[in-house]
C-alpha cells in the first residue's frame, strides 16, 4: 500500500475506490495466476476513448490556428505507444504494475506495451473514480511538456507519413510495408516489419503491434536517409 500511496501522490489524485486503481494496474499475466482478480483490459478500452477525447479537446482549445489534418496528426503523436509509455515511465507506473512471475522476470515492468496499456487503464480508472476534471488535470500536465517539441520537430507527422511524403516527392513511389516475422507467445507477440521503396528494403523495425512495427521500420528508413543526405 505504501507504493500505491506514493503513486497516487505522483499522479496528484487519491482514489476513493482503491480497488479500481488496483484493477487498472493488473496485467493479464497476473490474472492468469490469480483467476479471482480482474485484469485491466476493459479499463484500457475505456481509457483509450477518454484519452483521445481529452487530448483532442485540449488541442482544439490550445491551438486555434491548426487545421483539421494538423490537429489529427498532433493527437496521433500524443497518444501513440511511445508517448503513452513515456508518460507512464514519468509517473513510475511500471513500479506498481501487478504482473505474473514470468512477465516480471522477463522485464515486463519496462516493456513499452505494458506501460502503454497500464497508462490507458489508469486513465479509464481515474475517469470512473473522479470524473473528467482530474483526468484532464493529469493529462494536461503530461502533454504540455512534449507538445511544443513535437510541433517544432514536425514529429506531429508520424514516421509513415513523413516517409511517404519524402518518397513520393523524391522517388515517385509509395512505400510498401510487409510483416516478415512474428515472435513470442500470444500474450507478448513481437512483430517485425520491413518497408520497401521501389522494391528495395529501406528499413526494418519491431513492435508489439503490426502498426508499431511499421512505424519503427519507417523510422529506421528515415534515419538511414538522413545519414545519406
Amino acid at each position: 500500500m505504501n507504493d500505491l500511496t506514493a503513486f497516487q501522490e505522483r499522479i496528484g489524485y487519491s482514489f476513493r475506490d482503491v480497488g479500481l486503481l488496483l484493477r487498472a494496474l493488473t496485467h493479464k499475466s497476473y490474472k492468469n495466476e490469480h483467476p479471482e482478480e480482474e485484469d485491466n483490459q476493459r479499463l484500457e478500452f475505456l481509457g483509450d476513448a477518454v484519452l483521445n477525447f481529452v487530448v483532442a479537446a485540449w488541442i482544439f482549445e490550445r491551438y486555434p490556428e491548426l487545421h483539421e489534418g494538423e490537429m489529427t496528426r498532433l493527437r496521433a503523436a500524443l497518444v501513440r505507444e511511445e508517448s503513452l509509455a513515456h508518460f507512464a515511465a514519468r509517473l513510475g507506473l511500471g513500479q506498481v504494475l501487478r504482473l505474473g512471475r514470468g512477465e516480471e522476470e522477463s522485464g515486463g515492468r519496462e516493456r513499452s506495451a505494458n506501460l502503454e496499456d497500464g497508462f490507458e487503464a489508469l486513465v479509464g480508472a481515474l475517469y470512473l473514480d473522479g470524473g473528467l476534471e482530474p483526468t484532464r488535470q493529469l493529462l494536461h500536465s503530461l502533454i504540455e511538456g512534449i507538445t511544443e517539441d513535437i510541433l517544432s520537430a514536425e514529429a506531429d507527422k508520424d514516421e509513415k507519413s513523413r516517409l511517404q511524403e519524402w518518397a513520393q516527392a523524391r522517388l515517385g513511389v509509395t512505400p510498401r510495408y510487409r510483416i516478415v516475422a512474428e515472435v513470442g507467445p500470444a500474450h507478448d507477440r513481437t512483430f517485425v516489419a520491413e518497408v520497401l521503396l521501389g522494391g528495395q528494403v529501406a528499413g526494418r523495425g519491431e513492435g508489439h503491434s503490426k502498426q508499431a512495427a511499421e512505424r519503427a521500420a519507417a523510422r529506421a528508413a528515415l534515419e538511414s536517409l538522413d545519414l545519406e543526405q
